[in-house]
């Protein structure tokens, strides 16, 4: 029964990936041949430093310009970024053995990786729209997202074949997965005029708020076995099936987002 629940998760894990695939390579079409306004969208990315102006002797803050963010393709390397992950864990005999002795064991370090660099690149998205486009903090939150990734990976490595779950690495993931929060609320809490703010911002915000709490609410329930969580695999098919529903929806979102005035 084991190896048939495999056989059916290889499956169900290539069809996810083609859903992402196909999904990735249609926002690259649309974004660089059929929708102008979205490949216009790319927002530049400054870099903040301390001058010293010789005619008032004093240190003075200056900014430049370093580079424009591609943001269509980078909303579309957010999905393709999954299917690349679905394909080496399904696709490759030697991988899929990897990743099915790593479940067996309560592990799936493939799935941190792939979250930690797709989740982080689509927070750094989302910072742009509020405004955040300073090379410094975009480094900053990537950093911190990704952290909070790696937590999840600590949290199953830690807790492997142990009776008594220990909530230490879940509980510092949290911490450094509010940061990236903390600074986009103080960028739109800085504005006087919030019912400016376009509907597609607040739809952002919170399928991205809500999708980012149903992680780790799975996490929680398989650690806690709750019905049907006590097998890690229904987990697994869990963090995968929410994995493509929040990803489309997000980022399609934010795809048409960025065409908006």
């Amino acid at each position: 029964m084991e190896d048939i629940n495999l056989k059916k998760l290889r499956k169900f894990n290539m069809i996810m990936g083609t859903f992402h695939l196909i999904q990735g390579v249609l926002m690259i079409f649309l974004a660089t041949t059929v929708i102008q306004k979205i490949a216009e969208f790319s927002p530049n990315i400054t870099q903040y430093y301390l001058t010293y102006n010789l005619e008032t002797q004093t240190l003075e803050n200056a900014t430049k310009v370093l580079f424009e963010l591609p943001f269509g393709i980078l909303v579309a390397v957010f999905l393709l970024l999954s299917a690349c992950a679905h394909a080496l864990i399904s696709v490759p005999k030697g991988l899929n053995e990897i990743y099915n002795s790593d479940l067996a064991k309560g592990i799936n370090k493939f799935r941190w990786f792939e979250y930690a660099l797709s989740s982080s690149i689509m927070i750094i998205l989302i910072s742009t729209l509020f405004g955040i486009n300073d090379i410094g903090s975009l480094v900053l939150i990537f950093a911190a997202n990704f952290s909070m990734n790696m937590f999840g990976l600590v949290m199953e490595q830690l807790n492997s074949a142990k009776d008594k779950v220990d909530w230490g690495p879940f509980a510092w993931g949290s911490i450094a997965g509010i940061a990236p929060w903390a600074v986009i609320l103080i960028y739109m809490l800085g504005n006087d005029n919030l019912d400016m703010v376009p509907w597609f911002v607040w739809a952002i915000v919170i399928t991205y708020f809500i999708a980012f709490n149903t992680f780790p609410i799975n996490m929680i329930l398989q650690y806690k076995k709750v019905g049907k969580w006590e097998d890690y695999i229904y987990g697994e098919r869990v963090y995968i099936t929410l994995s493509l529903v929040a990803k489309t929806v997000l980022a399609w979102l934010v795809f048409f987002g960025a065409m908006q005035p």
